[in-house]
């Protein structure tokens, strides 16, 4: 087992240590919830500058926000991975560690001898993740990748935006979070697999792969059908309706997927007409009709306020929703309740989001902030069995 940094809370991953080389947001996320639930996570930071992102705005009290976000519950120690001494502080971290976590272009680990097979030498039982954006072998391994790109290359972009517009990216960096997600589900299997076989194996996660995964339905029409899936802007591609609607003053977004919600919904809108209009007795029938049925529901839904028709809907046990800015989301009475909002450290003002996992009778690990640059080099290689004076000699000559 290895040592938990002072005043952490245990959970779920305590005694794992993972050694976090990566930056940007497809690594630091996966590294995130790997922290979040308990792990001594230590992010290993080039001396001069480290993450990138350190220096992305917008910046709060000279932090950079987008970096303190996803690099919380986390340890910084800087290395110079080039100088030899670096590179042996790296090997001697992790002879006492449990899991490898990098998303370099596939090879750069290799060149700098700290690939997989360079890592198992001093510790077979390390887990060693790669997130890249085309994985480690193939035409395009080498590559560089960013979330757009991803998005555009898989077909995600194809199918988000409004109809006949212009190709658009899905408003989150779901390239990046997608593979971030996965990384994470392969490293835990890694660990419970480990248990078994006493070795920790790679685990190869592309961004790219990700994304055709995520796109699921849209790639088993494509597959086994002649539909070519295409945006369609709030509506779902098989069920109606089960969209965005304008009302008489903001809009709301409505979802019926069984006949039973079709009732109710018609129920509600006084369409009660529509139950027996054989253009819309199934929801197979309703969406190959969609452009019949939305002019109908279009008109009903701009008699009333979306305030008088959400009211409605709950009465009347309809899926439906506000379409929310994101400040209206982080004030609504659910997100409140589970407390999806954090401080961290608490009494700071600095709110973040929390993560979304909640397990009954484990303890939430409790959220340090973001890490300063270097900030637990001495207490790390301490750790490591290094005293005061090697450590003041690694600084002036800036190795770390």
């Amino acid at each position: 087992m290895t040592p938990i940094p002072p005043n952490e809370s245990a959970g779920p991953l305590d005694g794992i240590r993972v050694i976090d080389l990566t930056h940007m947001l497809s690594g630091p996320y996966c590294t995130w919830l790997l922290g979040a639930l308990g792990a001594d996570v230590i992010k290993v930071e080039r001396p001069s500058s480290g993450d990138f992102t350190r220096i992305v705005e917008p910046m709060l009290e000279d932090e950079s926000l987008y970096f303190m976000s996803v690099n919380r519950n986390k340890r910084s120690l800087t290395l110079n991975l080039k100088d030899p001494r670096g590179k042996e502080l790296l090997l001697k971290l992790a002879k006492g560690a449990d899991v490898l976590v990098e998303n370099n272009r596939a090879g750069v680990m290799v060149r700098l001898g700290l690939g997989k097979e360079d890592l198992a030498k001093v510790n077979p039982r390390l887990v060693y993740a790669s997130i890249s954006g085309f994985g480690q072998s193939g035409p395009y391994q080498h590559r560089a990748a960013f979330d757009v790109v991803v998005q555009a290359l898989s077909g995600m972009m194809s199918v988000t935006g409004e109809p006949g517009g212009g190709p658009c990216r899905v408003g989150t960096s779901i390239g990046d979070i997608g593979a971030s997600l996965f990384a994470t589900i392969g490293i835990l299997s890694a660990l419970q697999k480990r248990h078994v076989t006493g070795h920790g194996d790679a685990v190869d996660v592309s961004m790219l792969d990700c994304q055709l995964a995520l796109l699921e339905n849209a790639v088993a029409r494509t597959l086994n059908t002649d539909e070519l899936p295409r945006a369609l802007g709030s509506r779902h591609p098989l069920i109606a309706p089960f969209q965005a609607f304008a009302t008489a003053d903001r809009p709301l977004a409505v979802c019926v997927d069984t006949n039973e919600q079709w009732e109710r919904l018609c129920r509600a809108m006084g369409l009660e007409h529509l139950l027996h209009d054989p253009r819309f007795t199934t929801g197979s029938r309703r969406n190959a009709n969609h452009g019949e049925l939305e002019p109908i529901l279009k008109a009903g839904f701009s008699s009333r306020t979306r305030e008088e028709w959400l009211q409605l809907f709950d009465e009347f046990d309809v899926p439906s929703s506000p379409i929310n800015s994101v400040a209206e989301a982080l004030e609504d009475p659910q997100v409140r309740h589970r407390e999806m909002v954090v401080e961290v450290p608490p009494g700071s003002g600095r709110r973040f989001v929390d993560v979304p996992i909640r397990m009954p009778g484990s303890i939430r690990p409790s959220a340090s902030p973001a890490p300063r640059l270097g900030e637990h080099n001495r207490g790390i290689l301490a750790e490591l069995g290094l005293g005061d004076s090697e450590i003041d000699q690694l600084e002036r000559e800036q190795v770390i």
